[in-house]
């Protein structure tokens, strides 16, 4: 995690620590289906890795609490489906993310070329220049070595013209995901401590924009889908 903040950074958070308040940032993961992005929540949230898991139906979200500069932080990391009858659905959920994670197979060329229409529906609902964006290959353990060097050096371009940070990991081994999170949760935590500063606070909106409780969440999500299975 990091250790060296912005110097306003380090009054704001002695002040929050003084007062026990805390704060959360959300983050969103797009990306095809079957890449890997609920084993990554998983691996990251819960320390465990499993290989039958079912695809997202809609969305879903874990919540991992940190402590940086005494300050009590989380992030809401949002898990959306990759099926294309779930994007309506969705896409509701992009909106107001402070980093977006777009994530793809590394054993899977077509993935890769995917993520830029998913970082492009997703920022169809956020304000350019507003969400950090990282480009993420998963399964790095299936490749070989030179493999990996390969689909990485690939990656990395998209990730340039993406303006996105390029990481590489595996949820089976676990390799580089704390390291990853740890550097969302840093430069979300950073961010959200800077605009404070600056006056610029994001609004806290219950529904699909903000930042909800898993109740509510679960309850709007069941109570949409009965509309919308009664009205066809």
């Amino acid at each position: 995690m990091k250790d060296c903040w912005h110097a306003q950074v380090k009054s704001v958070c002695q002040d929050r620590a003084s007062r026990s308040m805390g704060m959360m940032s959300k983050v969103v993961m797009l990306g095809d289906l079957y890449v890997g992005k609920t084993c990554l929540i998983n691996r990251f949230c819960k320390n465990m890795f499993d290989r039958d898991y079912k695809a997202t139906i809609g969305v879903d979200f874990e919540i991992e609490k940190f402590e940086l500069s005494g300050v009590p932080y989380s992030l809401q990391i949002w898990d959306t489906a990759g099926q294309e009858k779930f994007k309506c659905i969705a896409s509701a959920y992009y909106r107001g993310a402070q980093v977006i994670i777009t994530v793809f197979d590394l054993a899977d060329i077509k993935t890769l070329d995917h993520t830029r229409q998913w970082l492009e529906e997703a920022m169809k609902e956020n304000d350019p220049g507003s969400c950090f964006v990282f480009l993420v290959g998963t399964k790095r353990d299936l490749l070989s070595s030179a493999e990996c060097r390969k689909m990485e050096r690939d990656a990395i371009k998209i990730a340039n013209e993406m303006q996105a940070e390029f990481w590489s990991v595996s949820a089976k081994t676990g390799e580089n995901v704390q390291d990853l999170f740890f550097r969302v949760a840093a430069l979300a935590f950073e961010d959200a401590i800077l605009k404070e500063v600056e006056g610029v606070t994001a609004p806290t909106v219950i529904g699909p924009g903000g930042l909800i409780s898993k109740f509510f969440f679960f309850f709007f999500f069941f109570f949409f889908f009965f509309f919308l299975r009664n009205g066809q």
